[in-house]
């Protein structure tokens, strides 16, 4: 084989094909279908998996696979395909040819044997007798993360932190199948796949919807296309896929694999040592009332009751070899079955009781049991028994195991009518955890999986002729909680097919509100994120569950040549604290500091209202300078500002305020109000520039073209006729309503958006009066009630004689300064502005 260069040839700098060596894919069926045949020639897949479902023999398997390595051949992969099985042996085998291939212990159960020889010769015999049909990598670990009984999952920092940095590890990370129901309904198979990359995998493993397949192809794609996945990040792993091929196969050994002749050489004498393993194997964990063996406390006369539950047979056994070929006929369904009628997967554990019933010569009886626990057939046959083996098969996780076991305890333990308790013996024929802690059970035996070989050495451990040596592997100590991890999830662009799952979204976050205090959301539409100006540059994301099309996250930006917005980000609330919003942030300044010029990003928007800034329900204003600021430059600094919106609530009832009334009356200072785009002349236009932000003047620009149900006040000075000041009023009818949703419903007025020239005198009294006309103007158009927007909260103090209480009091406005310098706009505030600079 040719040994391996770190630096990769020019031909991978085509990113799909390099993108290709990242998947492990497989599909159903015995041959080559038309899918897998274009996702290894048109998609540059790298790596197959094949499982039980592919697989009838030996001969079939060496056939099959030298197939898939000519189409990789031929389709010009400059290296051999990766050919994977689950091999774990134990209960997970996807050959089985009782002619050529043996059965062993797994990986637990080999560590149970507790001899590292024997665990080099069973992986030995394991990985000649795959690579001589052609497999070159067997997905068997023979590394578990088992801290205790209660195995709790890593999340991201299992492969990087742990297996990278801790433990110095540098080959090939495998994914778990995406293909999960759990992924689908959860994250969808592009972002899972995106996940997987970024939590140190290698390898993307989908085992056989080629729908699915092409959705996480194409989710590494968008990932890669919007810098969620570097291209660093994919040629780290292409290299460490690219070594482990150059180890393990070339393409004379892929062409040409020894096949069955290499087998039948070896078949004997891996027979030999499969029974060996198996052997070692078993585990006693307790015998306290010493049951065993059941020779020598049992009578030939006494009952033996064998309760098994209801399992599918192993996929790789006779069990199932047997009922795919259909030979179940009427003659040959005794060799599995007794006569009689008998429940699906009953089977399973016939032979079992057959075995125990040859191997004492005496009566043996034998029932299944479900989850409807235990039936008067059940105590009859306990009654008759003096002694009882039960059969579990991971009873932490099918709890009625557990509890019917702890019932026939139960049961047991009280005397008969002869004063002799029944003898009660559990065997665990998967997980040893069912009942390791669980002492009240007193004789306990693990066997690790109930392949026949296992089966056939647990009969004889019972019955004395075998004497028991595994033990339990791993601990049953407590450990310490895991850290948590943040997790990156992929961030899409928004589009306009989202627009009814972000109705939805907006729906479901408005409605898990906490009640008396609306969400911000609440009247808002997928509408109401968009300006549709060309003077305004939107760009807006969405975590997107790419099965379902439902939308976990969005968030909404919009820029000037200048200034950047986050207009709004929110999260479904049952995936919140999953880092979705995190993704999201991170991904909304990437797209905002890559606009040349840009020198501020502001956290909140004027336009869309819906969200001004962060509430302050989200947090302290430290805990969210930190969280902003975490993706941010060095140079960055955030600052942030505290306002309210404000509401007269009874319109009805409200009469001008003589004081203020006089006050403004004293100003020298003429008001009046313009309608229209042609009232937008170049004055109202300046005094808005200059004083405002563009948010400003959309709003301006906006209330003005809706003649009939805004306009805008004018204060301008008696002096010189200067412009002094402006103010939107607004009907609930207005079409601003889009983008102010407290407006929507309730015949609510609007007092919007005021601006004051800076240095003017009496610039509160101004304000005042800009306000009392807008209120008035509300009232007479028979509002309900008049809301104002945007309040600093030093000027409450200032608005207060109007009327106007704080409606939503406390939410944020942040300034994230690229430049670490104030900008030139903020130089330009109106008074109203002025005030929003606490740091």
């Amino acid at each position: 084989m040719a040994g391996f260069r770190e630096d990769l040839d020019p031909i991978w700098d085509d990113m799909d094909r390099a993108m290709g060596q990242l998947f492990m894919m497989g599909w159903e069926g015995e041959e080559v279908t038309p899918q897998i045949r274009s996702l290894i020639a048109d998609y540059g897949l790298g790596s197959v998996i094949l499982t039980a479902k592919n697989l009838k023999s030996a001969a079939d398997t060496a056939r099959l696979v030298q197939e898939l390595q000519i189409i990789a051949r031929d389709a010009g992969h400059p290296v051999p395909l990766i050919i994977a099985l689950d091999q774990e042996n134990g209960g997970v085998n996807s050959l089985y040819d009782e002619e050529y291939i043996c059965q062993y212990p797994s990986a637990m159960g080999v560590a149970a044997a507790g001899s590292p020889d024997l665990a080099y010769e069973v992986a030995n015999a394991t990985a000649l007798e795959v690579s001589s049909v052609g497999v070159n990598m067997i997905l068997g670990p023979v590394l578990d993360v088992l801290n205790n009984a209660q195995i709790q999952p890593l999340g991201v920092r299992a492969a990087d932190d742990l297996l990278r940095r801790d433990l110095g590890f540098n080959g090939v990370v495998v994914s778990e199948c995406l293909e999960m129901e759990a992924l689908n309904v959860d994250i969808g198979f592009r972002g899972g796949c995106v996940m997987a990359i970024e939590a140190g995998c290698d390898l993307v493993l989908l085992c056989r919807s080629f729908s699915v397949q092409k959705e996480a192809l194409s989710g590494l794609k968008i990932g890669l296309e919007n810098g969620m996945v570097s291209v660093d990040r994919v040629r780290t792993s292409l290299r460490r896929v690219l070594k482990l091929k150059a180890n393990c196969t070339s393409w004379e050994k892929a062409l040409n694999p020894p096949g069955l002749k290499l087998l039948s050489k070896f078949h004997e004498s891996h027979l030999a040592l499969s029974t060996r393993a198996y052997d070692n194997s078993i585990t006693v964990m307790r015998d306290n009332n010493q049951l065993l063996p059941l020779s020598h406390t049992m009578s030939e006369s006494d009952d033996l009751l064998l309760l098994t539950p209801l399992l599918k047979p192993l996929p790789a056994s006779a069990a199932t070899k047997f009922l795919s070929e259909g030979k179940a006929t009427a003659i040959d369904h005794d060799r599995w079955m007794d006569r009689g009628s008998i429940m699906s997967g009953e089977g399973v554990f016939r032979e079992l009781g057959r075995q125990l019933a040859r191997q004492r010569r005496g009566k043996l009886l034998h029932t299944s049991y479900t989850a409807n626990g235990v039936r008067p057939t059940h105590e009859h046959l306990i009654e008759r028994a003096s002694s009882i083996i039960i059969v579990t098969a991971d009873a932490t996780r099918n709890l009625y195991q557990s509890g019917f076991t702890k019932h026939v305890s139960m049961m047991c333990s009280l005397p008969t009518t002869t004063g002799k308790k029944k003898s009660l013996i559990v065997v665990s024929v998967s997980s040893p955890y069912d009942f390791a802690r669980d002492k009240s059970i007193g004789t306990y035996i693990c066997t690790y999986d109930f392949t026949e070989t296992a089966m056939e050495a647990l009969v004889r451990v019972l019955f004395g002729q075998l004497r028991p040596q595994g033990s339990l592997p791993g601990s049953l100590r407590k450990v310490a909680k895991a850290q948590k991890s943040r997790q990156a999830w992929l961030v899409e662009s928004y589009s306009e097919k989202d627009v009814n799952s972000l109705n939805t979204l907006i729906q479901t976050v408005s409605k898990a509100s906490v009640p008396g205090s609306p969400s911000p959301l609440w009247g808002a539409t997928a509408l109401s994120f968009s300006l549709a100006d060309p003077a305004i540059a939107e760009a807006h994301f969405v975590v997107r569950n790419s099965s379902t099309g439902a939308l976990y996250g969005f968030c909404a930006t919009y820029a000037t040549a200048t200034i950047g917005h986050i207009g709004a980000l929110f999260v479904d609330p049952s995936k919140r604290s999953l880092s979705i919003g995190h993704s999201l942030y991170q991904r909304a300044l990437r797209s905002l500091t890559a606009r040349p010029g840009l020198q501020s990003i502001k956290v909140g928007t004027r336009i869309p209202a819906i969200y001004p800034g962060v509430p302050s329900t989200e947090g302290s204003v430290p805990r969210l300078r930190r969280w902003l600021g975490a993706a941010l430059p060095p140079a960055a600094t955030v600052s942030s500002y505290q306002f309210a919106s404000c509401i007269i609530q009874d319109l009805h009832h409200w009469t001008p305020p003589e004081q203020v009334v006089k006050a403004v009356q004293r100003l020298h200072v003429d008001f009046d109000l313009i309608h229209g785009l042609g009232a937008f002349d170049d004055e109202v236009a300046a005094h808005i520039s200059t004083y405002g932000s563009w948010e400003q003047y959309k709003l301006y620009t906006l209330a003005l073209a809706d003649a009939e149900a805004c306009g805008v006040v004018r204060a301008k000075s008696r002096a010189d006729g200067r412009l002094v000041g402006t103010v939107v009023l607004c009907r609930s009818t207005t079409l601003l309503s889009q983008w102010h949703p407290h407006l929507v419903g309730g015949r609510a007025g609007g007092v919007l958006s005021p601006i004051v020239r800076a240095g003017c005198e009496e610039d509160g009294v101004l304000l005042q009066g800009l306000l009392l006309l807008g209120v008035r103007q509300n009232k007479a158009h028979r509002a309900w009630t008049s809301y104002l927007d945007l309040v600093p909260t030093q000027l409450l103090e200032t608005i207060a004689p109007l009327g106007f209480k704080a409606n939503k009091l406390g939410d944020f406005m942040f300034e994230i300064d690229l430049l670490s310098k104030a900008p030139a706009e903020m130089a330009r505030r109106a008074i109203i502005d002025e005030s929003w600079t606490t740091q």
